[in-house]
């Protein structure tokens, strides 16, 4: 059995899911389009949705933000600014554990809702200290559920280039005041090496 794995139910598409629901939108769902991934990315992904941390862990993204690509990057983020990453509603994915099993997203979430004991709006990643996470933040991707509808309707569910361009213009828009914030929130916590030994040098001149 292996956790995390699916496809689009409408054109068979495989994909992961990172986030399996959304912070005040449990019928969403975010994933990654595998087909549209560098090989070498592919490899690492499904490397960590198999690994014992992927495995264990209830949204894979927890494990994504943990992981880091070929070229020395972050997995999460980089599918993130690169597009990869959807949003898409939850009866829309088809979850495939191994080859003879499928079930609905949604009803999976309702499953592992039931069996918690708690809503499926409560399944979704909690952000820490109590602090609220906005979907337009770290877990919306570049599109919405209604063009990804529209872009699998159209051209027989393939996406043109121009729909693949569009996507990642607008997901950089989106994580570029994210980007910002987050480098600062970074210096505040552990200011980058050259600017402790700056520090550092007019320390030693006082």
């Amino acid at each position: 059995m292996l956790k995390h794995v699916g496809r689009m139910a409408n054109n068979k598409r495989r994909v992961v899911v990172a986030y399996n629901v959304l912070p005040g939108d449990p019928d969403n769902c975010v994933v990654v389009t595998t087909e549209n991934l560098e090989a070498g990315d592919h490899d690492t992904l499904m490397k960590t949705v198999e690994s014992a941390a992927g495995q264990e862990a209830n949204n894979l993204a927890d494990v994504m933000l943990r992981t880091t690509l070929a070229d020395g990057s972050n997995m999460l983020a980089r599918f993130h600014t690169t597009g990869k990453m959807i949003k898409v509603p939850t009866n829309t994915i088809e979850m495939q554990p191994n080859r003879n099993t499928s079930i609905m997203l949604n009803e999976l979430n309702e499953a592992i809702a039931q069996q918690r004991g708690v809503t499926v709006a409560d399944l979704a990643v909690k952000p820490p200290s109590g602090q609220t996470v906005q979907p337009s933040t770290t877990t919306e991707p570049a599109v919405t559920a209604e063009q990804v509808a529209a872009q699998t309707t159209s051209n027989d569910g393939v996406l043109t280039d121009e729909d693949l361009a569009a996507q990642y213009r607008s997901q950089a828009d989106a994580l570029f005041k994210e980007a910002k914030a987050l480098r600062e929130q970074a210096e505040e916590l552990v200011p980058t090496k050259k600017k402790a030994k700056a520090k550092a040098e007019v320390s030693v001149k006082e």
